[in-house]
C-alpha cells in the first residue's frame, strides 16, 4: 500500500501549554456499550465510533518544503539521515529522528530545537483548528494514474477492545520507547496513523480543493498537502469520519503509545479532557480506487522449493505464467494474482 511518507504535519496545540496538552478539541461524553452494533433495515452500524477533530496546525512558514521533509523515521538509515540533514538545518529529521548516537539526552535536544523553530518563525500555527487534506498522485504498476486522498485530523484514542479505532493485525510491544520518549519530550505528534475509514462518502467529500499549502514530488509521486478552515466544511469532514469505525492499515505501535501517553497525561493531571484524547492520523476511505497494492517480493527459507510449491496448492489454483517481463506485474495487478 501507497502510504503518506512525508513528515510534513505536526499537530500541536498553540495555546495550552500545561504538559501534554497540545491538541485541540471537546471531548465527547459517552457510555461504553458491550454489543458494539445496532441495525438498521439496510445495514449494521457501529455503536462506538470515534472521534475525530481538527487542530490548529504546526507547519513550515516556507512553501517550498523540498529540502524539509522526509521519508518516516522507520525507513532511514544513518546515511540517509546524514543527507537529508545536511540539506536544511531546518529539515524535519532534526527533531523527528534523534540518533542514538547523540546520547540521553536527545529527545529534549529534539523538543529544544523545535521551540527554538517556532520562536525564529521557520514554523506557524494555523489561526483556527483545521484539517489538512493530503494527495498522492501516482502512475500504477498497470500504468492507471492513480489519486489517493486522505485527511490530516486528530483521532480519538480509545482503550483496546472499546471499539471504534479497530486494529488490522496482532501486535507485541516493542522493546523500543523511542517514539514514546519523543512524544513526552515535544509533546506533539510528529507521525500520523494512518487509518482507513468504513464511512462511506468521504472521498467524495475530499474531492473538492482546499486551500493548497504546498507540493513536492519524490520518486514519482506528487504529494499535495491542502488546508481546509471553513467552518461548515470541517464539521462535515468531522462528522462523516465519527460515524463509522476506523480501521488501522499503519501506525498500531504509535497509537499504541498514543494511549500510553494519554494516560500518562490522565494520571498526572486527572481525568479530565485534554488535546492527548486525540493523536493525528491520516485517514482514508476503505475503498478499492483509494488503496494500492502492488507485489511484493518475499524470500523463503527453510523449505524446499517442491514442497512450497505442494503447500500453496491446497489453497490456490497455479497455472504457467511464462518468463516474468515487463508486464508481469500489470497482469498481477489486472488478474489478481500471485507470482512464485
Amino acid at each position: 500500500m501507497s502510504e503518506p511518507d512525508d513528515a510534513v504535519e505536526i499537530a500541536q496545540d498553540r495555546v495550552d501549554r500545561r504538559p501534554g496538552h497540545r491538541r485541540v478539541g471537546r471531548r465527547r461524553l459517552g457510555v461504553h456499550i458491550d454489543d458494539r452494533c445496532s441495525t438498521t433495515t439496510d445495514r449494521w452500524h457501529p455503536v462506538v465510533v470515534p472521534r475525530f477533530t481538527p487542530y490548529p496546525a504546526l507547519r513550515y512558514r516556507d512553501r517550498d518544503v523540498d529540502d524539509l521533509i522526509a521519508p518516516p523515521y522507520d525507513v532511514l538509515s544513518d546515511a540517509d539521515l546524514d543527507e537529508l540533514g545536511g540539506r536544511s538545518r531546518f529539515n524535519i529529521t532534526h527533531v523527528d529522528v534523534p540518533r542514538e548516537s547523540e546520547g540521553p539526552n536527545r529527545y529534549d535536544r529534539a523538543a529544544t530545537t523545535m521551540r527554538e523553530w517556532i520562536d525564529a518563525g521557520v514554523m506557524e500555527y494555523d489561526a483556527t483548528p483545521t484539517f489538512s487534506i493530503y494527495r498522492m498522485r501516482f502512475t500504477d504498476a498497470a500504468g492507471q494514474d492513480r489519486d489517493i486522498a486522505g485527511v490530516l485530523g486528530g483521532l480519538e484514542v480509545v482503550d483496546e477492545g472499546a471499539g471504534g479505532v479497530l486494529p488490522h493485525e496482532r501486535v507485541t510491544p516493542k522493546a523500543s520507547t523511542d517514539r514514546l520518549d519523543l512524544t513526552r519530550a515535544t509533546q506533539a505528534n510528529l507521525s500520523p496513523v494512518w487509518g482507513l475509514s468504513l464511512a462511506a462518502g468521504l472521498t467524495e467529500l475530499l474531492a473538492e480543493p482546499g486551500e493548497q499549502i504546498t507540493a513536492v514530488t519524490v520518486d514519482g509521486v506528487e504529494h499535495v498537502i491542502e488546508r481546509i478552515a471553513d467552518p461548515d466544511r470541517v464539521r462535515s469532514i468531522s462528522a462523516l469520519v465519527a460515524s463509522d469505525d476506523v480501521l488501522i492499515a499503519d501506525g498500531h505501535h504509535r497509537y499504541g503509545i498514543s494511549r500510553t501517553y494519554r494516560d500518562e497525561v490522565r494520571a498526572a493531571h486527572g481525568d479530565r479532557p485534554s488535546p492527548a484524547d486525540d493523536t493525528l492520523a491520516f485517514i482514508s476511505e476503505l475503498v478499492a480506487d483509494q488503496l494500492s497494492v502492488e507485489a511484493i517480493h518475499r524470500l523463503y527459507t527453510d523449505i524446499g522449493y517442491d514442497e512450497l510449491v505442494a503447500n500453496l496448492d491446497r489453497a490456490f489454483e497455479r497455472s504457467d505464467a511464462g518468463r516474468p517481463d515487463a508486464d508481469t506485474l500489470a497482469t498481477m495487478e489486472r488478474d489478481g494474482v500471485l507470482c512464485l
